[in-house]
C-alpha cells in the first residue's frame, strides 16, 4: 500500500523561466501532490500574497505552505521582498526558503537576519534539486 502524501501549497518567487521547469518537474518527480504558483518578481509576489491587482481574487485564501524565494529578480528583488514579507504581521509566519544562485556570504547573513527559514544554494543537478524538494516539503 502507497502511503499518501499530504497536500502543500508551494509559491515559488523565480523569474527564470528553465528554473521554474525544473522546479515543477522535481515535485513531480517526488510524486508530491500539491499545488504550485508561480510569480516572476517581488512586486508580483507581495501582490500574491496580499491578494492585489491580479491576485485580487485570491481574497480570503489561505497562504502558501511554503515559499520557495529567488534573490535575484527583476523589478523588486527577493531581499527586499523578503523584508516586507517578515515585517508584515500577516505575513511573517510564512516559512520562506531562500532559493539561489548566490553564495555570498552577505546574502547568507542578511537573509537570516530578515528571518529567511532556510538558505539553499540551488543543486546543479537535477537529482539533488529533486532530492533537496522532498526535504523542503516537510516544512
Amino acid at each position: 500500500m502507497t502511503k499518501k502524501k499530504n497536500s502543500i501549497t508551494i509559491l515559488v518567487a523565480e523569474d527564470d523561466p528553465d528554473d521554474r521547469l525544473l522546479v515543477r518537474e522535481a515535485l513531480e518527480d517526488i510524486r508530491l501532490c500539491n499545488q504550485l504558483n508561480f510569480v516572476a518578481d517581488g512586486r508580483e509576489l507581495i501582490d500574491f500574497l496580499r491578494a492585489k491587482g491580479d491576485y485580487a481574487d485570491r481574497a480570503g485564501q489561505p497562504l502558501p505552505s511554503i515559499l520557495l524565494l529567488d534573490l535575484n529578480m527583476p523589478r523588486m528583488d527577493g531581499r527586499e521582498a523578503l523584508k516586507i514579507i517578515k515585517t508584515d504581521p500577516a505575513l511573517r509566519q510564512l516559512p520562506v526558503v531562500v532559493l539561489t544562485t548566490s553564495k555570498a556570504e552577505e546574502d547568507i547573513y542578511r537573509t537570516y537576519d530578515l528571518g529567511v527559514n532556510s538558505f539553499i544554494t540551488k543543486p546543479v543537478t537535477f537529482v539533488a534539486l529533486a532530492s533537496m524538494m522532498a526535504i523542503l516539503t516537510s516544512y
